[in-house]
């Protein structure tokens, strides 16, 4: 063999060596979000991708997309899919309109008042999780596969929102409806008045940030721990603190774009609340466990005393009951409930988690990879908007990138 030869390979085999106990998977994506945010600074015109308001916008446009992304991710882990979310999304929407804006006259029920703004997004939310309850006995009880469930309901669901709305749009929503989906914390900055903070700086969104670093970095010093403590694998130490430094990094100039913007939106409020929730019960819960269970192999999981039946109705509940919450933030978003809402989410949401590393087969997946590959679709088609790219490049470009993190995933498991 010849020097030339051996020298590659010690080099290739140092790296190797260097990298062991490093998520490719996991921080691959993370790194792909941030080179997009680099190129795209770069090349919209001054830099418009990483204006305040811009960041404002990526945050509530993306929202409901990140959602669905939530329920989703915890399908797919159990090896289901769900192609209905995006039409339940648009009928949610319908029904919150006719629960908060009006009733439905023609169908003699004008006699019925309508319903103070909190009570119709209650009662939506309970229309969602109902629809769950339906799908999820026709895939755990009955053993029909989630795909033939949730292709049927994408057209029952559609259909029922046709009906609902007849055709027409109903809204405005009650200015509180509204906030949830573009509404901000104290926009009139009332805090930071009191503090003496200058008027351009929100005080909300500045604590926020702060507490928001703290959290990475209390999380990641828990983490590992508790890995060196077990005897389990660790990253090195150069990439450890070199992945959260550029992490915090970025919320920080994230948090301090928002706080020159309008403050913190409520929409980002509910995310986070999701996530922490959610990351928790995947993490630290039974049910968590045994969805990944479920997914990672199934006869296993039989045999081992899981109630799969159980489990995975209740991931369908969940399911109904997240894309709800995704249609309420549509309607008080776009401030109308209209027959074309949610066309094609279902779609954004199942790539946001492929993109986020999740497996195909089921498995393997994260909320918070779902959260980053919901970012990087969002990062994405915001910069083309930008550069004006055509829809049918943006189209074609991020099938190309769907496809790019499957066929990581694959070969990532390959080469272990």
């Amino acid at each position: 063999m010849s020097d030339a030869s051996n020298a590659k390979k010690g080099f290739l085999g140092g790296l190797s060596e260097k990298l062991e106990g490093v998520n490719l998977r996991q921080n691959g994506i993370f790194l792909a979000l941030l080179g997009l945010i680099i190129f795209f600074a770069a090349t919209t015109p001054n830099a418009a991708s990483i204006t305040p308001t811009n960041w404002s916008n990526l945050v509530v446009q993306n929202g409901y997309i990140l959602v669905l992304a939530i329920g989703m991710v915890m399908i797919i882990i159990a090896g289901h899919i769900d192609l209905s979310v995006g039409s339940l999304a648009a009928f949610i929407g319908a029904v919150a309109g006719v629960l908060v804006v009006r009733p439905l006259e023609q169908d003699g029920w004008d006699w019925l008042p309508a319903l103070p703004w909190w009570a119709g997004i209650l009662g939506a939310i309970a229309v969602g999780a109902l629809v769950g309850v339906w799908q999820g006995y026709w895939v755990a009880y009955v053993g029909i596969p989630a795909f033939i469930v949730t292709l049927a309901g994408m057209l029952l669901f559609r259909g029922m929102a046709l009906m609902t709305l007849q055709n027409s749009n109903i809204g405005p929503f009650p200015d509180e409806f509204r906030a949830i989906g573009n509404g901000f914390l104290d926009k009139e900055n009332a805090l930071g008045t009191a503090i003496g903070l200058p008027e351009q700086y929100n005080a909300w969104a500045l604590i926020a940030t702060a507490l928001g670093i703290l959290a990475i970095w209390f999380q990641a010093v828990r983490t590992r721990a508790g890995r060196i403590k077990y005897g389990q694998p660790t990253e090195p130490s150069f990439w450890f603190f070199g992945k959260n430094i550029a992490l915090s990094t970025m919320v920080a100039y994230v948090g301090f774009q928002l706080s020159q913007a309008n403050g913190i939106p409520y929409t980002l409020i509910l995310l986070v609340f999701l996530i922490v929730i959610y990351t928790m019960v995947m993490n630290k819960t039974t049910f968590g466990r045994h969805i990944y269970a479920i997914g990672g192999n199934l006869h296993a999981a039989m045999l081992s005393g899981i109630n799969v039946r159980r489990v995975n109705f209740w991931l369908f509940v969940n399911m109904g009951a997240l894309a709800a919450l995704s249609g309420v933030l549509i309607a008080a978003r776009m401030n109308s409930a209209v027959p074309k809402a949610g066309d094609g989410f279902e779609l954004d949401a199942i790539s946001s988690v492929f993109i986020g590393g999740a497996a195909v087969q089921g498995g393997v997946g994260t909320v918070t990879g779902s959260m980053v590959g919901g970012l990087i679709q969002g990062v994405l088609g915001n910069g083309m908007n930008l550069l004006s790219v055509g829809i049918d490049a943006q189209m074609t470009i991020k099938g190309l990138v769907l496809l790019l993190a499957v066929a990581f995933d694959v070969w990532s498991k390959n080469r272990k």
